[in-house]
């Protein structure tokens, strides 16, 4: 049916074997991933050095700590500004096409990583507000490259491993996690290795050497390096055939720029480039009852599952530093010396992020075109559910000495079946059921809605895990429902999850086109009658 009237460009793209252009575009289009995953998560490695550095308190018997509305300012407003940037970007691409605003966004990224690390102002308020204002655009600039790696890669890829291709892009998030742990390590190890400050408890002014600052600033402004090296080769890519064909209509150099691509001859369909844009299937926009009536379920589908997951999956990743020090994997701050304490948080998220993070992005890649992203996505949110319960009910027995490696064990596994999960599917799945004038946008309006729970977790885990006990909560912070509470409310959102992704269909092995209804199957049989 919708075959017979797809493009020749189309087709050829759907069952071109893979080769050397779809492993350049996942790079081009991964790069953005690691970046914008080291960007938004390097931030929770330091947020305990910029409380010793800016609000020290002379005296005091702990290390300074930033108060609950600055760390949670700290840790969010990148969020906010990706959730913005998602909407924008994801529309923008819709209307101007893939690669020009993917170039925009590149170019925001690398300016505000760089500007990050060199929030100015003499006072603690100013530093902190010129950080969370650069923060804020850097994240705007990471927000639009969600849609548009998601989108270019789908439209760039073949049927058969479609999902594979969106999943490894997205895979990169991992190793920009990982690579933001590692930086991290490197760099306060050279500078303890250097200055050789003694614990707090020791002496608590010697502990934090003026040159402290430097480290949070060195690590913030490496994110702009691999951003930059991939801006020629963004800018090299042709526009994908798909916004060419079909939203620019201009047939000709659809089959031009997919022809070099293939390298094979194509035929540019010119009439029938003109004929798909006239149907009605074509013709109307997101705001219409048309479209609520198509693809209004599905939409919500991953709307709802990309918000429910971000909740858990963004509270565990900023907050992991206050659990590990609740278990005593990490020591208590004042037997450490400020650089030290980098070290220790990095080198907690680094393991953490090899051992069950990264490999979890992988099995999905693996996977998905194999299993479905519909089975994905439920086996995940049924595992995280299983394991945020299995450490949330028993957690006084895991915050003991003795039993933190079993806590490790259990905490890399949600990680892994988030990535190996749900984290994974949400990213893949609006890219490939919504119609290619709206692909972007579709996009933009999860991933955003996914960042909305990510502001959640943000904002609403950093209250929420405070111990109620005054004595196990940092200075100033308000009562919470402790950790242990608060992991069984995620393990109650990963639940819900789960009945949300009864809404998301299944991709697996279908083209872009078939699965967006976009060629009126109507006008199809008529044109066979007719010429019967």
């Amino acid at each position: 049916m919708v075959q017979g009237q797809q493009l020749e460009v189309l087709k050829a793209l759907d069952v071109a074997k893979t080769q050397w252009y779809h492993f350049t575009a996942i790079v081009i289009a991964g790069m953005g991933f690691f970046t914008d995953a080291y960007d938004l998560f390097c931030i929770s490695l330091l947020t305990k050095l910029l409380g010793r550095i800016y609000y020290n308190v002379p005296g005091s018997s702990k290390p300074g700590a930033l108060p609950i509305n600055v760390a949670a300012a700290v840790s969010g407003v990148a969020l906010c500004g990706t959730l913005a940037g998602q909407l924008f970007f994801g529309w923008l691409g819709d209307k101007m096409g893939r690669k020009k605003v993917y170039g925009i966004t590149l170019v925001m990224m690398v300016c505000m990583s760089i500007a990050s690390g060199l929030s100015f102002g003499k006072s603690a308020k100013a530093v902190m507000t010129t950080l969370c204002f650069f923060r804020f655009w850097l994240g705007f600039g990471v927000g639009g490259d969600y849609p548009l790696s998601a989108t270019i890669m789908s439209e760039y890829a073949n049927k058969k491993t479609r999902g594979s291709f969106i999943a490894a892009v997205f895979a990169m998030q991992g190793m920009g996690i990982l690579a933001g742990g590692i930086v991290s390590l490197i760099v306060a190890s050279a500078f303890e290795a250097k200055f050789k400050p003694p614990p707090f408890k020791v002496n608590a002014v010697a502990s934090l050497p003026p040159e402290s600052d430097f480290i949070w600033r060195i690590v913030l402004m490496f994110g702009a390096f691999p951003a930059a090296t991939t801006y020629y080769w963004r800018m090299q890519m042709p526009e994908t055939a798909r916004y060419t064909a079909l939203v620019a209509k201009n047939a000709k150099q659809a089959a031009a720029d997919m022809s070099k691509v293939l390298k094979t001859e194509i035929e540019a369909e010119e009439e029938m480039v003109e004929k798909i844009g006239k149907t009605q299937q074509n013709q109307f926009g997101l705001f219409t009852k048309e479209f609520a009536r198509q693809y209004g379920v599905r939409l919500l589908g991953t709307t709802s599952t990309w918000f429910l997951l971000d909740i858990a999956f963004y509270s565990q990743n900023l907050f992991q530093k206050d659990l590990f020090t609740s278990v005593g994997w990490i020591p208590p701050a004042a037997e450490m010396n400020a650089i030290r304490e980098v070290y220790m948080v990095a080198r907690a998220q680094t393991l953490i992020a090899l051992c069950g993070t990264v490999p979890g992005y992988w099995f999905t890649v693996a996977f998905i075109d194999v299993i479905g992203r519909w089975w994905i996505q439920m086996m995940g949110f049924f595992f995280m559910t299983v394991f945020m319960f299995a450490i949330a009910f028993p957690y006084n027995y895991w915050s003991k000495k003795e039993n933190r490696i079993g806590f490790i064990i259990m905490y890399g596994l949600t990680f892994f079946f988030a990535n190996f999960g749900p984290n994974a599917t949400t990213f893949v799945v609006p890219a490939e059921v919504f119609p290619a004038r709206l692909r972007s946008t579709c996009h933009g309006i999860s991933a955003a809605t996914g960042k909305a729970g990510a502001i959640v977790g943000a904002f609403g885990f950093v209250y929420a895990s405070q111990d109620p006990d005054p004595a196990k909560r940092d200075h100033g912070y308000p009562a919470g429902i402790g950790k242990s509470k608060s992991l069984i409310v995620l393990g109650v959102i990963n639940f819900i999850g789960m009945l949300c992704t009864l809404m998301v269909p299944e991709s697996m092995g279908k083209s872009l086109e078939e699965l967006a209804g976009e060629v009126d199957v109507e006008d199809v049989e008529d044109e066979h009658k007719g010429s019967a």
